[in-house]
């Protein structure tokens, strides 16, 4: 039977005021299993300097706490879409060691992803727009609308919470579907067949393309399952770009769509605290963020760290629905530097960058 327009039913749909995530997505971390990651810890970096990409579940050896990262795809599948990890204690570690347990955690639920034109497995988000003028969005500050990125799973590491606001607004697609398909029946079909996208131009440069060669769908339906993607703003670059005009109902299904994922009855807030690591089900899930103060200090600022994640035993997204290709990641990986992830390393580049434009 076709799901795609139904109304849909299930754990994943719910809406934000009627669910509890502390119920439902939130995992404290146990003594035992806080010093299982210290363990393996100690174990990775006894072998010397690893780089990210040979992070695995090999050499970040764990027992219950490796069960329940291998079974998170499974749980983020099936469930509500998003799990809380809570409880490192984040006074203990530095935060590059941090950096590692993250990557180590993830490694368990499927393959890393390259992100960007700079080939990095690890996104440093972020308020750098002083330092960086053409930073991507989530090198910026302050609110963020709702959307979903390229991947199966994408994961938020918190260093450093901001000085106030800055939480995780986080609302069910599949919910959105719903409200689609009953009151807004012509944008849903044009949703269903989809947009025209543009990435960031340096992302385009290093890549196959800056466009999507066709319109990409927001709404499909893949063995059983309805699988949403909703990359409102790289739909929103192309739109304002004018090289795939969009008619007018086109632009109005894309204003109809972010404005429901952002609707009050639907969406959700996650406050994070240091040290907290946020999964989310790309496929089901919608995401943005609040609007924050932050502090000027740059060692101060608000810092989460992004991964996304290809999750083990999904079926591949489907073909009409992907943008970063393989080939895309891959010529984006060619411009990787060694441990360029490193939060220290990321912090000294932006140091350099701040002494270069004094000078200037």
């Amino acid at each position: 039977m076709a799901l795609l327009g139904t109304q849909l039913q299930g754990p994943a749909v719910w809406k934000g005021p009627d669910i509890d995530w502390q119920e439902h997505g939130l995992h404290v971390l146990s003594p035992a299993e806080v010093e299982e990651i210290d363990a393996a810890l100690k174990h990775l970096k006894s072998l010397g300097k690893v780089d990210f990409p040979d992070i695995t579940p090999d050499n970040f050896p764990l027992d219950k706490v490796g069960a329940l990262m291998r079974g998170l795809p499974h749980r983020l599948q099936d469930g509500a879409g998003f799990l809380m990890l809570r409880g490192l204690p984040r006074a203990r570690y530095s935060d590059d060691e941090m950096a590692l347990v993250y990557f180590g955690l993830s490694s368990y639920m499927g393959r890393p992803m390259t992100q960007s034109y700079l080939g990095d497995m690890m996104g440093h988000v972020m308020d750098v727009s002083d330092l960086e003028p053409k930073s991507r969005g989530y090198r910026k500050g302050g609110g963020q609308l709702m959307h979903t990125d390229s991947c199966d799973i994408i994961g938020l590491m918190c260093l450093r919470t901001a000085k106030t606001g800055g939480a995780s607004r986080i609302s069910s697609a599949l919910a959105v579907h719903n409200y689609m398909a009953e009151h807004y029946p012509e944008y849903f079909r044009i949703l269903c067949d989809g947009l025209w996208l543009k990435r960031a131009d340096e992302d385009g440069r290093h890549a196959t393309r800056t466009y999507s060669e066709d319109r990409v769908p927001f709404f499909t339906e893949q063995n059983g399952r309805v699988v949403c993607y909703l990359p409102t703003g790289y739909a929103r670059l192309c739109e304002k770009s004018g090289q795939r005009p969009y008619t007018q109902e086109e632009s109005d299904a894309l204003y109809r769509v972010r404005k429901v994922a952002a609707m009050p009855e639907h969406f959700l807030d996650m406050g994070f605290k240091d040290g907290d690591i946020q999964f989310l089900n790309n496929r089901s899930m919608v995401h943005g963020r609040t609007d924050y103060e932050d502090y000027p200090e740059l060692e101060r600022r608000r810092h989460l760290m992004r991964i996304w994640i290809r999750a083990k035993d999904w079926d591949p997204m489907p073909p009409r629905q992907v943008f970063h290709t393989d080939e895309d990641m891959r010529l984006w990986s060619l411009h990787r530097k060694p441990f360029t992830e490193m939060p220290s390393i990321h912090d000294e580049r932006l140091k350099e960058n701040t002494a270069a434009r004094m000078v200037d």
